[in-house]
């Protein structure tokens, strides 16, 4: 019998996955872990950094890498490591429930013996005293512990280097998808108001050909290049100056629309009650109002229509200085505009004319320019230049004259020919370059070409001008 437990000591017993070699020292009473070790789980888990179940397992790999190479434990340590992993993985012994084991096993018996001294030891509590007993045990497995955490600290951090990096890579290709959507809708809108460009300066330069073209052989005669150049200088303002044209009508459509939604709704509401009577007298008797409009007829003749006015041309050209030179050689085209006066050209319309063209410019400062159309037959074709102190100096002579001549039953009357807005004085910094523009004949006529210094207290200008007529 001792001769059979001799031979079963030198044996390597695997007991549920842990290696137990059998060593003749035992350890000393006290370095027996109490049982009480591990009960408060929080303190266990931050001592240690990491959770229970977590160290438990880590505890088992150490022992099975660590155990009869670096760790040597006694034969009684190995059976109380084996009873706590089989308390926490069946729970207390149950003699019932476990098959018998041999007499002769001396080992198993052993190991039953130290599982059945747990009693009711719970599963998180035998966790943490099998990770205390081989912390006491192995001196090493606390190094091997925190080795592992900070492997795994690297671990994570490096998964987190990872996660941020294919983040911000995400987020860059979202950014450049977002950018090339954009630069491809800022292409396609470019390519868009191009081709709507090239659609309106084509209906544009069919109309204007032929004054541009006459134009230009007027300022560069026999030199096709620059006609060509400024003819698509000339092209290019006009559609920028019909572009101009086309916003401002839609303000001001935006804007009627604005003041009619805020104008508050009409009252025309007839009384149930008066009924038609109520209606007759909110208003003179049909009979007298169309029997006054037929007496004003009779005395003030009936009204003239005329024809629609077409918008002007305007551009500018920056050859300043050689369009002086070509006009001084004309001594009455250039004048000079005294401060506080406006001065009016009157051009008659040309039977052989069917367009107007202006071009002017100026010494050092700016001048007020505007364009009128009088709509009355001169007795001949020739240019004529007034001088006056304001714009409003003729309204204001023909208004006293009326008063002196003015019949009182009949009323005030003026003789003057009614006269349509071209275009509206504005300054023009014509000292910078020259300004130019053209005009279709709307019909017979006077132009008033108006150059307005009015506004000027202390400066006369040097006006150059030069207006002819193209068929």
């Amino acid at each position: 019998m001792a001769e059979e437990k001799d031979d079963v000591s030198r044996l390597d017993v695997a007991v549920d996955g842990l290696t137990l070699a059998e060593n003749e020292n035992d350890s000393p009473e006290g370095e027996a872990v109490t049982a009480n070790g591990g009960g408060d789980g929080g303190l266990f888990d931050e001592k240690w950094g990491f959770p229970t179940e977590e160290l438990y397992k880590l505890a088992l790999t150490f022992f099975k890498e660590k155990e009869g190479k670096a760790v040597h434990l006694t034969y009684g340590d190995k059976l109380k490591l084996v009873a706590y992993t089989k308390q926490v993985q069946v729970g207390p012994y149950d003699a019932e429930k476990m098959p018998p084991v041999g007499y002769f096993d001396v080992i198993g018996n052993d190991r039953r013996k130290e599982w059945q001294a747990l009693g009711d030891m719970g599963k998180h509590q035998a966790m943490c005293e099998f990770c205390l007993l081989l912390d006491n045990l192995c001196p090493t497995f606390q190094p091997y512990v925190e080795a592992h955490r900070r492997d795994l600290e690297e671990k994570e951090r490096i998964k987190r280097e990872e996660e941020e990096r294919l983040q911000r890579e995400a987020e860059e290709r979202e950014r450049q998808r977002l950018e090339e959507e954009a630069r491809k809708r800022e292409e396609d809108e470019r390519i868009r108001q191009e081709q709507q460009k090239l659609a309106i300066m084509n209906v544009l330069n069919q109309q204007t050909a032929a004054q541009f073209q006459q134009y230009a052989a007027q300022q560069f005669p026999g030199n096709p290049e620059q006609q060509q150049l400024l003819i698509r200088q000339l092209q290019e303002q006009h559609y920028q100056q019909y572009m101009q044209q086309v916003y401002q009508q839609q303000m001001q459509q935006l804007q009627q629309q604005h003041l009619q939604q805020q104008a508050p709704p009409l009252a025309n509401h007839v009384d149930a009650e008066g009924g038609q009577g109520s209606a007759a007298a909110a208003g003179p008797p049909a009979l007298d109002s169309t029997g006054d409009s037929e007496e004003k007829i009779v005395e003030n003749g009936p009204e003239e229509e005329y024809p629609s006015i077409a918008a002007p041309s305007m551009w500018t050209r920056p050859q300043i200085q050689e369009f002086k030179e070509q006009i001084r050689k004309d001594k009455d085209s250039v004048i000079t505009v005294g401060r506080g006066e406006v001065v009016t050209v009157r051009v008659p319309t040309h039977e052989d004319g069917a367009y107007l063209f202006w071009e002017f410019a100026t010494d050092s400062y700016d001048i007020g320019f505007g364009v009128y159309f009088e709509w009355t037959i001169a007795p001949s074709n020739a240019v004529s230049v007034h001088v006056s102190e304001s714009s409003d100096e003729e309204d204001e002579d023909e208004d006293v004259e009326g008063e002196e001549g003015q019949d009182v039953e009949k009323g005030a009357r003026s003789d003057r020919p009614p006269t349509d807005e071209i275009v509206p004085i504005y300054r023009r910094d014509c000292h910078v370059e020259v300004y130019a523009g053209s005009h279709m004949y709307p019909g017979r006529g006077v132009y008033l070409l108006k150059f307005d210094n009015s506004y000027s207290l202390w400066r006369s200008k040097t006006l150059y001008y030069r207006v002819y007529y193209t068929r």
